[in-house]
């Protein structure tokens, strides 16, 4: 993967012979999955075979950047992006415009989010592939021996949830990191707030609002209840977070499927002793909205085989296709059906929760805001008291404008 310019590409053959090649992302999809389309379309296309190249997330920016550049159509035909990094391709005129091709595609059945997330200036680069979001995980097991008997539907039944649950010696009711500020954006959006207003190339960060003060007094006070063991000044990967659960002293965590497999994986004895929860709102009854993570598929504007490579993904779109992503736990990107994420213990909580879905703004130079993320260090100054909420709010705000109002 290391490896520097575009691998084996999409070339012709003799006669009809051609290869599709298509590119997916470590992780991303069941190699079963992905063999049976493969065998659909090459059985629907004779002469056509499909290179599937499985690619590392580490590096891949500058590798697509290498094959996007490309003119000799020896490249993909078919990519897996971030979700957050379509407007970076699309701006650059790198990927196929698919506007014509949304209906085709299973269009009204796409995750409002991912679908946003993969247009620009008012065209369709990205088809939605899968997403995942974040849900609280918690130990069954000591929710009942701190006298809870259903999950919280508020924010104020949290609180007081958490309450109960630092009655329990040696226990940490809720593992929560200082910079984790994925979860702090459900908060903000919970609130009404928004992380920037634009479109286009022009946008102007929006967080120095009575929404995000609200979110970040909201954060504090979950911290601050919970008694939370989480290093204020780390996020929720330093320490891995399921390597702090794992231990088996935390009675809850704001994370996704895998992180809890981890925990299992590393701590067998805690298997079966999870469920999980949508992250509440404010609003008694209601789910906050969540960032959903996830990936659009596209097609490379060099690519020499754009109608066979929407011919591939109408086969992924497809219900039959979308049910085996959620079986394998993510939320299918172009299908309502989620009901193949019962089975699992994160699954059900993730489906409710996807469903109130949202972006970060659909910018190229977003990708940059997050790089040195002002928001991260916003969190830890406030938390650790150096700065007021007033100020910390207003010197993020002040750092992501910089930013955002840069030239390319």
């Amino acid at each position: 993967m290391l490896a520097a310019g575009c691998g084996g590409g999409a070339s012709s053959g003799s006669g009809d012979s051609k290869t599709l090649t298509v590119w997916l992302m470590s992780g991303s999809a069941p190699d079963a999955t992905v063999s049976a389309i493969n065998k659909d379309f090459e059985a629907a296309h004779p002469g056509v075979k499909v290179d599937y190249q499985v690619q590392q997330w580490n590096g891949i920016g500058q590798k697509l950047t290498t094959a996007l550049a490309g003119n000799s159509g020896t490249g993909p035909d078919v990519i897996e992006l971030g979700n957050t990094q379509v407007a970076g391709y699309s701006s650059q005129d790198t990927l196929l415009d698919i506007s014509g091709s949304v209906n085709d595609l299973n269009g009204s059945q796409w995750l409002p989010a991912l679908k946003d997330e993969g247009a620009w200036n008012g065209k369709q680069y990205g088809v939605p592939f899968y997403a995942a979001n974040r849900v609280v995980i918690y130990r069954t097991d000591l929710f009942q021996q701190a006298g809870i008997t259903a999950p919280p539907t508020s924010n104020d039944e949290w609180l007081a949830d958490l309450t109960k649950l630092k009655g329990l010696s040696g226990v940490d009711p809720l593992y929560l990191p200082g910079q984790d500020w994925y979860v702090w954006l459900s908060f903000l959006w919970d609130q009404g707030g928004d992380l920037a207003t634009g479109s286009g190339a022009n946008w102007k960060s929006a967080i120095n609002s009575p929404a995000a003060k609200a979110a970040f007094t909201f954060y504090k006070q979950l911290g601050d209840t919970s008694g939370t063991s989480a290093p204020k000044d780390a996020d929720e990967a330093t320490p891995q977070q399921s390597d702090v659960v794992a231990k088996g002293t935390t009675a809850s965590f704001i994370g996704f499927g895998y992180e809890l497999a981890a925990v299992e994986k590393a701590n067998p004895d805690l298997k079966g002793k999870f469920a999980a929860f949508p992250i509440p709102s404010k609003t008694a009854g209601q789910t906050a909205p969540v960032f959903l993570g996830g990936s659009d598929l596209a097609i490379p504007a060099n690519s020499k085989n754009a109608d066979l490579a929407k011919d591939w993904l109408k086969l992924e779109t497809s219900a039959k296709y979308q049910s085996q992503l959620a079986a394998n736990g993510s939320v299918p990107g172009t299908s309502s059906d989620t009901s193949a994420l019962d089975s699992t213990p994160t699954g059900k909580a993730m489906a409710a929760g996807a469903k109130n879905g949202k972006g970060t703004p659909i910018t190229p130079k977003w990708a940059a805001v997050e790089a040195d993320n002002p928001i991260k260090a916003a969190l830890t100054a406030f938390l650790t008291g150096q700065k007021s909420v007033d100020q910390a709010v207003s010197d993020a705000d002040a750092a992501i404008n910089k930013t955002l109002q840069s030239a390319s």
